[in-house]
């Protein structure tokens, strides 16, 4: 565990945040249905004298709060969405909603904005206007989008916003911060090649769509190899084939599921078009047909240069270099975030997870029956929350 400073106000309430991180563990909620969630969020934010506003993205909660003459307007935002899955951790605030879990730390981050909303209404010491956004439905629904394009922006304009993701795998309690893209893409691609089916022992009788199924799964993989520089990162995976059912019959059609990602939208948009072309071409080859049913979900997640320079700036003043990891580079991961960071300057950070090492706190990734958010990092991080709010908004 990194030591970094808690702010006196967070070290007091440290013991109530814990409990309301476990009391939302346990009661996880699905995109678009944080009803409890959104709920408690809007009791706490109206007790401490917040103007509270729900309804944006569906279930989406907005708290503002302005003090003084500033003109200066800050967003800080928090996920509170949960996935579909059943916990396997055992503990004690584990989900009481079998099927559902908060497997990806979307309840510490509302528990760690929710106590720095606490500390910053009682002690006032800001100059300006903090819009606090507790966003729905982040796994995969673009509850960002929904709520930019119910008008967040245009009733609650920020200047710049933030947003922090815990992220096992690096020490408890250190801080990331990159310039340009920090989290890829996420799109995916459905690919339904149509042949002609017939009996197992009479293949000439047939198109078989498994047989042309594995030969483009080989030619996508030189999609990333050959076709994408080497400077650039892509992802090109092939999740799921669904086909057939029998030994002895060939199916008429045969399915692929792909997650494709990347840094840039360049390469996201190159992407796309040859996974098309390829995947029709291909067919074509073998007499079959390809229907590519492509989604696009989640644009990669880039930083504002300078609003990441200044959030940077504050944390190494505020905690010192050893707070700070060294080298960050940019991750796999995606997130939703990209949407609000594409029509507002701002900056995505980590907050380390734990590592699985001795002293560096629990490595268990996210998306894992077996994740739980760290309690640990909870003062820290609400701290820094305080004091990046008091930075900005001098």
């Amino acid at each position: 565990m990194i030591p970094v400073p808690v702010h006196p106000g967070i070290q007091a309430s440290t013991e109530e945040m814990i409990g309301l991180r476990r009391r939302i563990h346990a009661n996880p909620e699905l995109g678009y249905e944080e009803f409890e969630t959104g709920a408690l969020v809007a009791e706490r934010l109206a007790r401490w004298g917040y103007a509270v506003h729900r309804g944006l993205g569906g279930t989406g909660v907005v708290g503002t709060l302005k003090l003084g003459s500033g003109t200066r307007r800050l967003g800080l935002r928090a996920d509170m969405d949960a996935l579909p899955m059943i916990e396997t951790t055992g503990l004690g605030w584990a989900s009481r909603r079998p099927g559902r879990m908060h497997a990806c730390g979307h309840d510490g981050h509302t528990a760690t904005l929710l106590a720095a909303a606490q500390v910053l209404a009682a002690a006032k010491g800001f100059d300006g206007t903090l819009n606090l956004i507790f966003q729905p439905a982040e796994e995969g629904l673009q509850g960002a989008q929904k709520m930019v394009d119910d008008g967040l922006f245009d009733r609650f304009p920020c200047d710049a916003i933030y947003a922090f993701h815990n992220e096992p795998g690096f020490p408890a309690g250190q801080f990331g911060f990159l310039p340009g893209p920090i989290y890829s893409s996420s799109d995916t691609a459905v690919i339904t090649i149509e042949g002609k089916g017939g009996h197992g022992a009479m293949p000439h009788t047939t198109v078989d769509p498994i047989m042309v199924a594995a030969h483009l799964i080989l030619a996508l993989q030189t999609l990333v190899s050959r076709e994408v520089d080497p400077n650039d990162m892509a992802v090109v995976t092939v999740g799921a084939m669904h086909a057939g059912h029998a030994p002895n019959v060939i199916p008429a059609s045969a399915e692929l599921k792909l997650t494709v990602r990347a840094r840039r939208p360049e390469v996201r948009a190159f992407l796309r078009e040859r996974i098309t072309a390829m995947a029709q071409a291909q067919a074509a080859v073998h007499g079959a047909s390809a229907k590519v049913a492509y989604e696009w979900r989640t644009p990669p997640c880039i930083n504002d240069e300078a609003a990441t320079a200044f959030v940077r700036q504050v944390a190494l003043e505020s905690m010192g270099p050893k707070a700070l990891i060294a080298g960050m580079a940019p991750l796999q991961a995606s997130d939703d975030f990209a949407f609000m960071l594409n029509v507002v300057p701002g900056s995505y950070f980590i907050v380390g997870n734990g590592d699985g090492t001795p002293g560096g706190g629990p490595g268990c990734m996210v998306h894992n029956t077996g994740y739980d958010f760290n309690d640990e990092i909870l003062p820290g991080t609400a701290s820094f929350w305080v004091t990046l709010v008091q930075a900005y908004l001098r």
